[in-house]
């Protein structure tokens, strides 16, 4: 746990790295932006900026799961480390309607703990997703609809939040992430804003999963909180960059105490052969999805570690084909 608690630290005072709580639909994102003044070091599990703030209040029960998955772009890959407890000790209460909670007295910053706090009722398995304000006007709104689905078609209350961009809390066992810039939309250009943002995506919501199928949970856990170590191949807003070695080895080692094993022999074992010049055709494709994205992702990462050849472009045109198990790209996410 100290060791878990050390790697937690680094990455809360690396501006180029990201985190999130959340759902399958509904999360909360915090990141750095550049040129913003550089934050105070973190001297507990903590980090807040004039743009949002995420807190780790407990690792109690935590298992760290290391993994890398594939993106659409095959010179790329994305990766993170989840938090994860046992889906009991995860629940949260899954209310189904907008409900006041009173003021939020565990706000990160004092000056947010006299803002009332409402559960918006999204029903979520391990995120109860909030929204907090003391403005008088969308309090009295708040109040007049609790105790139904923002969902409702008549229901004025949603449409009084996107107006008034109040702060998004998201809760979970493990902690907050707080955001208080405003809400992605029309008034932002139907864009999220860079850094600390939310996204809240109904179709998702009713799937009722925990997470990406693409992301490899063991049974019977469920992802609290989410890391994302600086990126060996891209930046902060998704951009393509050079290979970055010390980052790529930052993380394979985190991948080789808290990843896959079936994923981590597997890329192990394409490097090898590749060592070797051994050829596609002595390869049998490995039957599950994470010891098949460990056979991909082998292959990026050896051309970005060392170069093209005629023997890689086999093994890509062998087993690296479409998109296949490769998730949408969330920069830091």
């Amino acid at each position: 746990m100290q060791h878990l608690e050390a790697v937690l630290k680094d990455g809360l005072n690396d501006p180029n790295a990201g985190w999130n709580m959340g759902s399958f639909g509904a999360i909360a994102e915090f990141h750095h932006v550049a040129g913003d003044p550089t934050p105070i070091e973190a001297s507990a599990l903590q980090q807040v900026t004039s743009r949002g703030g995420i807190r780790i209040d407990t690792l109690e029960g935590v298992r760290p799961v290391a993994y890398e998955t594939l993106s659409p772009k095959s010179h790329r890959w994305t990766q993170a480390v989840s938090l994860c407890l046992p889906e009991d000790a995860a629940s949260m209460n899954r209310r189904d309607v907008l409900t006041e909670l009173g003021p939020d007295t565990d706000a990160i910053r004092e000056e947010d703990q006299e803002a009332v706090i409402f559960d918006m009722g999204l029903a979520q398995p391990q995120v109860d997703f909030c929204i907090r304000t003391a403005d008088p006007a969308l309090l009295e709104k708040l109040r007049a609809n609790a105790g139904r689905s923002l969902f409702e078609q008549d229901n004025p209350a949603m449409g009084a939040i996107l107006k008034a961009h109040p702060h998004r809390v998201a809760l979970t066992r493990l902690g907050r992430v707080e955001v208080y810039q405003m809400i992605g939309g029309p008034d932002t250009g139907g864009a999220s804003p860079e850094g600390p943002h939310t996204h809240v995506l109904p179709k998702l919501l009713r799937a009722n999963r925990t997470h990406s199928a693409n992301t490899p949970i063991p049974d019977g856990w469920v992802p609290c909180c989410g890391f994302h170590p600086n990126s060996p191949v891209m930046g902060r807003l998704g951009e393509d960059q050079d290979f970055d070695e010390a980052a790529f080895a930052t993380f394979q080692s985190l991948l080789s105490d808290w990843g896959p094993t079936d994923y981590v022999d597997q890329k192990q074992r394409v490097w090898t052969a590749l060592s070797e010049a051994r050829n596609p055709e002595t390869w049998v494709e490995p039957d599950t999805r994470v010891a098949r994205t460990g056979l991909r992702n082998a292959i990026r990462q050896w051309r970005r570690q060392h170069g093209d050849s005629p023997l890689l472009n086999a093994w890509a045109v062998a087993f690296d084909r479409g998109d296949a198990d490769a998730d949408p790209e969330n920069p830091g996410h």
